[in-house]
């Protein structure tokens, strides 16, 4: 089952037998309220769905974006009309993180068929709409197990005996700057690999050749157990999105560098990588 979709794709299929449920997750941290740019324009029939309420549970000890609860996101995801037997598909402004976000959770959930608009809303050539559409309500109920999910203490364990990689930008990894979290450094062990080395110029996903060739660098390769975590557990979705659409399959640490750090007995490393 394919993870991605072009928007020359999505446009054919909008207007197939079966046109795929639509859900719009911008989201920018800092940035403009995604609901406010939804409603200046969105894919046609596309239902809002707030990151921060409704993809992720209260911050706290577990992180900034833990899990929601599986109730609590199953009646979200039926509120936006997903089915479990229909196909979906997720998209935000363009840096693809929000829309992996729901990949990821939704495919955790047990929905077999999701996938991510390549390049969101800012690759969109198609019709836009304004309204606030009142899907029929679906029939979506989580089934969590279908994604590979990491601890703390298995995010460590990982690190030590397989490959575990850190999304965010390299700076944060070698603890240079941290304009989030409390402490800056990174999980020893952990591989830099910053998500923002994924896509091209223009926003798009590498071809899967180009990131097999990526992942391979860092000891991402089939027979490997991999792990993948970044401040909060939504750019580290995009990596496992991105190792997804390569072949590889990947396990993600929800909590992240925001959970990790909230136990100050847990180790923090600075500095390049290790290898």
């Amino acid at each position: 089952m394919t993870a991605i979709m072009t928007a020359s794709e999505l446009l054919s299929e909008l207007s197939g037998e079966t046109p795929p449920t639509l859900l719009d997750v911008r989201y920018e941290m800092a940035g403009p309220p995604g609901r406010d740019l939804y409603e200046a324009g969105h894919l046609p029939g596309a239902v809002f769905v707030d990151l921060d309420a409704e993809l992720a549970g209260r911050p706290g000890p577990a992180g900034r974006h833990p899990l929601p609860d599986p109730a609590d996101f199953g009646a979200a995801m039926r509120r936006a009309g997903v089915r479990a037997d229909h196909p979906v598909v997720v998209y935000d402004g363009g840096n693809g993180w929000g829309a992996a976000r729901a990949w990821w959770l939704l495919r955790w959930a047990g929905h077999r068929d999701v996938r991510v608009l390549d390049g969101g809303f800012a690759r969109w050539r198609g019709p836009v709409g304004t309204d606030g559409p009142r899907p029929e309500p679906g029939d979506f109920t989580p089934e969590p197990g279908g994604m590979r999910l990491l601890d703390a203490e298995g995010a460590a364990a990982l690190a030590r005996r397989g490959v575990l990689l850190d999304a965010r930008t390299a700076e944060r990894y070698r603890g240079e700057t941290e304009p989030i979290d409390p402490v800056a450094g990174h999980i020893p062990g952990a591989l830099s690999a910053p998500t923002g080395e994924n896509v091209d110029d223009g926003g798009l996903l590498l071809p899967a050749d180009e990131l097999r060739a990526r992942f391979k660098r860092l000891g991402a390769v089939p027979e490997a157990e991999v792990g993948v975590y970044c401040g909060s557990g939504v750019s580290a979705a995009h990596q496992v999105w991105a190792l997804a659409v390569a072949g590889l399959n990947a396990a993600l640490y929800v909590g992240s560098w925001s959970e990790w750090v909230a136990d100050p007995a847990r180790p923090v490393a600075t500095g390049a990588d290790p290898g």
